[in-house]
C-alpha cells in the first residue's frame, strides 16, 4: 500500500507566533483524520525548531521548504540538509515551481539537492509540473518527463524508494484553477509509468505521487479518489487549520 500524504506548504507566511498557533490547531485536529494518512506541516525555516518540539509525540510530521545544493560552506543565507536533519525535520520540498521560476533552480541542481537530502535520511517531496503555455502547446508530458528524468533518474533504486513526487501544474498554483481529477490522474499515471520504465513496476507502484495546485476541501475528495493520486501538497488552504484537516479527511 502506498502511503497517503497531505502536506501543507506555508510558503513565506506566518510569524513565529502565528505558525506555532496554526501547528497547534493542526495537531489538535489530526484526531479527525484517518490514521492511514500522514500529515505534514512545512513552515518557514525560522519556525522549524519550535514546531518540531511542539509536534513531538503527535502524528504530525514537519518538513522544510527547501535545502541547499551544498553540504556546508561559505553560502550565506543557505540552509543545508544536515542542518534540517539536526533540527528534527523529516521532509523537504525540492523543485517547487516558485524555486524554479524565481531562483533559477535547474534539474541538475535539484539532483544534487536530492542526493544530499537522502544522505541525511530526509524524505524529499520532489515537485514537477508544466506551465500553461506548455500545456496549451501539448508539451506537458515532455516537460514533466524531462524534469523527472534529469533530476531523479541518476538516483539508485534504494534512493528513489525514499522519494515522494508532487505533480503541480504551474498554471493551477495560486490561481484558483485546478486540474480536473481526470487531468491529474492522467499525469500521475504517466509519471508512474516513467518510474516503471526506469526502475520497474514494483517500485513505481510503491511511490506516493501527490497533487498540488489550488487544492481545497471542495475538490480534493474527487482528486484523491483517483487511483494514482496519493494525496496533496497544499498551499493556501494549509494556512487555515480547519481547511487543511478537511482536505486530509477527504480520503
Amino acid at each position: 500500500m502506498r502511503k497517503k500524504i497531505v502536506a501543507g506548504n506555508w510558503k513565506m507566511n506566518t510569524s513565529l507566533a502565528e505558525g506555532f498557533s496554526l501547528a497547534k490547531e493542526v495537531i489538535a485536529g489530526s484526531s479527525r483524520v484517518d490514521q492511514g494518512v500522514e500529515l505534514v506541516v512545512i513552515p518557514p525555516f525560522t519556525h522549524l525548531s519550535e514546531i518540531v518540539k511542539l509536534a513531538r509525540g503527535s502524528r504530525v510530521r514537519v518538513g522544510a521548504q527547501n535545502c541547499a545544493q551544498w553540504p556546508k560552506g561559505a553560502y550565506t543565507g543557505e540552509v543545508s540538509a544536515s542542518m534540517l536533519q539536526s533540527a528534527g525535520v523529516e521532509y523537504v520540498i525540492l523543485g517547487h515551481s516558485e524555486r524554479r521560476e524565481y531562483f533559477n533552480e535547474t534539474n541538475r541542481s535539484l539532483f544534487e539537492k536530492l542526493q544530499l537530502a537522502l544522505q541525511e535520511n530526509l524524505t524529499p517531496i520532489f515537485c514537477c509540473g508544466e506551465k500553461l503555455g506548455e500545456r496549451e502547446a501539448g508539451q506537458h508530458f515532455a516537460v514533466v518527463e524531462k524534469q523527472v528524468a534529469e533530476s531523479l533518474f541518476g538516483l539508485e533504486t534504494r534512493q528513489v524508494q525514499q522519494v515522494v513526487i508532487a505533480y503541480e501544474p504551474v498554471w493551477a498554483i495560486g490561481t484558483g484553477k485546478t486540474a480536473t481529477a481526470d487531468q491529474a490522474q492522467e499525469m500521475h499515471a504517466f509519471i508512474r509509468g516513467l518510474l516503471a520504465g526506469k526502475y520497474g513496476s514494483t517500485l513505481a507502484d510503491s511511490i506516493s505521487i501527490l497533487y498540488g495546485g489550488s487544492c481545497k476541501p471542495s475538490n480534493t475528495a474527487e482528486l484523491f479518489a483517483k487511483p494514482d493520486v496519493d494525496g496533496g501538497l497544499i498551499g493556501g488552504a494549509s494556512l487555515v487549520a480547519a481547511d487543511f484537516i478537511a482536505i486530509a479527511g477527504s480520503f
